[in-house]
């Protein structure tokens, strides 16, 4: 019989190993990027350094737009706005009991050109929304409970649902919050400058500061390095467990058939002596 606990650990303990390392790797990436302490020194950075390969920097600063959206249930001015609106239920099930459940009724996103500001100068930061370590505020989460309506509810009754209301989350990137941005540098023809996803290299758009990142980033790495050794070992345990107990029990298998032969031979003894005195 394959010992598939021992395998699994093994196998999950080397796909740990290998999320460890993956981690360590875009921690020293991250090491590597050029720093910009200045939105205004990215301009001179470009026309310096980004002949040949591609510029991947950090930069900092605070969210802003031309054209914020204004939110409608939270009242925040935001550059990227997500809705969703779930209805909620009762269904009434075979067993004769009533169970929650919900579903999706609304999902909707809007987004306007944004930038980073600290002071000096605008950077446009474009596709956030795939960057590592992205992710929005929930700006307002209300329930609206359903009407009480003599009719709907009769007509809902009947069909096995009770409707209980309409949860509805609105989450936004607002404007004024603070954002690193790792990603690769570039200036279009009219001169505007941009941090986009590169075609290879790390992209992260999140509140935490560089350091953070890599912090982040290291101490994971250790966490993976740490659980893949201890997965490993309890693995490795647990398969020569199964391979000892294996061979106990083929020796033990063995030994009984060999004392079973032991046995017949020595009962077929007497027999072919009592035979031959017999002729």
């Amino acid at each position: 019989m394959i010992p598939w606990g021992g395998l699994s650990c093994c196998l999950s303990g080397a796909a740990l190993y290998l999320l460890g390392r993956s981690s360590g790797r875009d921690a020293e990436l991250l090491k590597t990027v050029t720093r910009v302490n200045q939105l205004k020194e990215l301009a001179q950075l470009l026309d310096l350094e980004s002949k040949v390969l591609p510029l991947i920097v950090t930069i900092s600063g605070r969210v802003g737009s031309e054209t914020p959206i204004s939110c409608e249930h939270s009242g925040l001015r935001g550059v990227i706005v997500e809705e969703t609106a779930e209805q909620h239920f009762l269904k009434h099930n075979d067993a004769g009991s009533w169970i929650q459940d919900s579903a999706l009724m609304l999902s909707m996103s809007k987004e306007v050109p944004w930038y980073l500001d600290d002071g000096t100068g605008r950077v446009y930061v474009v596709g956030a929304r795939s960057a590592a370590g992205f992710a929005l505020t929930v700006g307002s989460e209300v329930f609206e409970e359903s009407g009480r309506s003599l009719v709907r509810g009769t007509l809902d009754y009947l069909q096995g649902l009770k409707m209980l209301g309409v949860k509805r989350i609105e989450r936004v990137l607002p404007t004024g919050s603070s954002l690193t941005v790792v990603g690769e540098a570039v200036k279009d023809d009219i001169g505007t400058i941009r941090i986009q996803k590169p075609h290879k290299g790390p992209f992260y758009v999140s509140p935490k500061t560089i350091e953070q990142l890599i912090s982040n980033l290291g101490k994971w790495a250790r966490l993976y390095k740490y659980a893949s050794f201890g997965l490993t070992i309890f693995g490795v345990f647990l398969i020569t467990k199964h391979a000892i107990r294996y061979v106990l029990e083929r020796r033990r298998r063995w030994e009984l058939q060999r004392r079973v032969l032991a046995a017949a031979a020595k009962r077929s003894g007497p027999d072919n002596e009592g035979n031959s005195l017999a002729v």
